[in-house]
């Protein structure tokens, strides 16, 4: 039986592929399941030190599988949208609130769920044929999976709006002038090996204080100048007291480049 969802590791950096390319990658209970389960063993896993969410063959994701769904929908009178809470919520906050950095590798089609997966990652790469749907509304629902949450802080109140409520594709060059993607790459062949090789910088490099940025920006985002402020001084009191931080001082200093263990 082929797994709904590869684990791949290479040194510090663990690539989560979602596999059902014949699907372009629909998300249905047990690919779900799996990478609501994966992303839990990561948070505490101090091999990773990066993540990449990635899809299988030339798709990211088309979002929520709709034949699953319908059958769903035939045998489910009292909460057919339950995945929402058991599944796509524990997802989008285990990836939002991962203490390490995530790479979305978004080659081909992003759709629904599957868009707000990858904008739930802290950088995303995109190739020529990329391309994001909202098309939540297309089948009569709202946003789900953290897009009313990342969406307006990609893009603004006023274009999250017509992003969800018209749900029209946003192509390769437009959704990296909205902030949607972080870099274009010429060939969709190198979304991956671009974003791997991100992911293996970022791991190189100051994991506690890349977790320090991830929920200072979070709490910044929603509250207030004196929650950031406080959000700082928490931060800077925790990732001062790292050998990281000792150690890249004075090779600073001292004119050295400095070796990161994230600790």
């Amino acid at each position: 039986m082929t797994e709904p969802l590869l684990v791949d590791r290479t040194d510090a950096v663990v690539t989560l592929t979602l596999n059902r390319p014949n699907a372009m990658n629909a998300l249905d209970v047990p690919l779900k399941e799996a990478l609501r389960d994966a992303l839990a063993e990561l948070e505490t896993d101090r091999s990773c030190r990066a993540v990449v969410l990635a899809g299988a063959g030339g798709s990211f994701s088309a979002g929520q599988d709709l034949r699953e769904h319908v059958a769903t929908l035939e045998n489910s009178a009292s909460d057919p949208l339950n995945t929402v809470r058991a599944h796509y919520n524990p997802i989008a906050a285990r990836l939002a609130n991962l203490p390490k950095p995530v790479i979305a590798a978004v080659r081909g089609m992003a759709a629904g769920a599957g868009a707000s997966l990858a904008f739930l990652a802290d950088i995303r790469i995109g190739g020529p044929t990329t391309s994001f749907l909202m098309a939540f509304s297309k089948v009569g629902l709202a946003a789900d999976t953290g897009a009313s949450w990342t969406l307006p802080r990609l893009v603004g109140h006023a274009k999250a709006v017509e992003l969800l409520m018209l749900a029209e594709p946003v192509r390769a060059e437009e959704a990296c002038r909205l902030g949607l993607l972080n870099r274009l790459t010429d060939d969709d062949e190198q979304v991956l090996p671009t974003a791997q090789e991100l992911a293996a910088r970022l791991a190189a490099g100051p994991t506690v204080a890349y977790g320090a940025i991830k929920r200072q920006l979070s709490i910044a985002d929603a509250g207030t100048l004196a929650d950031a402020l406080a959000a700082e001084a928490q931060a800077q009191s925790i990732c001062g007291a790292t050998a990281d931080h000792r150690a890249a001082t004075f090779a600073f200093v001292g004119k050295q480049k400095p070796v990161f263990e994230g600790r």
